[in-house]
């Protein structure tokens, strides 16, 4: 199932959420849309999801428009809600009446879902004692119930304690055998762990759009990071001046140094720092996480 969105825009009391936003996901990928809070994120997947309409644009699965194959599309919110007096069947059957599906039907997949997700033992228990990530895991039953081709994911691990999030995670990458997968997180170590590719979205525009061995790639080479004192922090205008050296970058103590070759020229610039008598605490070839290609994109442009 490929989703395509063309052109989309959407703007709140003359705000431009999203503007002339463009992507597409092909069959079977699973990608993260990260951004700063704000970006237009939720706005674009609930577009996606056809709750809400664009202002101009159009959204499409297999070049049809997604109000006509709806039952395609599972979607997570980010805080699902439920009845809590309803028991784990309950809310699946009462969920799943909700979008059409027969009764006969439910009852033979719910026990076979809630397995799925990790809740087998809970079919018959409130969801009033539901811990959060228990809550999250009943939320992608609902959103898997239909058998969906594409699963929106609206930050389904932000709200979760350390132990509901391994949960999760876990389950959605058992998920993403079988299913396309769009997750909007703000919990970059986590999407890196999970998804294959990454589109970036900055006030509403897509700033970013490749997969993460190749944003890796692009953006660690020929760099290294070391540690100096205080005392030491003259050295680096001297640093500056030396030809193959690129750019040099402080962070508290820390100093990235991005140099013309890294084999050719680390041992040299070691030997520099030993000629300067410098206090070396700390000396690696540094590469660079998503976290720190994020930052470059969103906060420092």
């Amino acid at each position: 199932m490929k989703l395509e969105i063309k052109n989309i825009s959407k703007t709140f009391d003359e705000k431009m959420v999203l503007n002339n936003f463009s992507m597409e996901i092909e069959k079977g990928e699973c990608v993260g849309l990260i951004g700063p809070n704000g970006a237009g994120k939720s706005t674009l997947i609930k577009i996606i999801s056809d709750i809400m309409f664009p202002n101009n644009g159009e959204v499409l699965l297999n070049g049809v428009k997604v109000s006509k194959l709806k039952e395609e599309i599972g979607y997570l919110p980010q805080y699902p809600n439920f009845f809590h007096w309803m028991t784990a069947k309950e809310t699946l059957m009462f969920m799943g009446q909700l979008s059409g599906l027969k009764k006969e039907g439910l009852l033979a997949a719910i026990p076979e879902i809630l397995a799925k997700v990790g809740l087998k033992d809970d079919e018959n228990s409130k969801v009033s004692i539901f811990s959060g990530g228990m809550k999250q895991r009943l939320g992608i039953a609902q959103a898997l119930l239909h058998k969906p081709s594409l699963l929106i994911m609206d930050e389904p691990v932000s709200a979760l304690d350390p132990v509901g999030r391994r949960e999760v995670l876990n389950l959605i990458k058992e998920i993403k055998k079988d299913t396309t997968i769009l997750l909007s997180t703000h919990i970059l170590s986590d999407a890196e762990e999970i998804c294959e590719r990454f589109i970036i979205i900055k006030n509403g525009i897509k700033v970013e759009d490749a997969p993460i061995t190749e944003l890796l790639k692009r953006n660690s080479n020929n760099q290294i990071q070391l540690t100096i004192t205080a005392n030491d922090l003259n050295w680096l205008d001297t640093v500056r001046s030396l030809p193959y050296v690129e750019n040099v970058e402080m962070i508290g103590h820390k100093v990235k140094i991005k140099v013309k070759s890294i084999e050719k020229n680390k041992n040299k610039l070691l030997e520099s720092a030993l000629m300067h008598d410098v206090n070396l605490t700390h000396f690696e070839m540094y590469s660079e996480t998503l976290e720190d290609i994020f930052l470059k994109l969103v906060v420092q442009k």
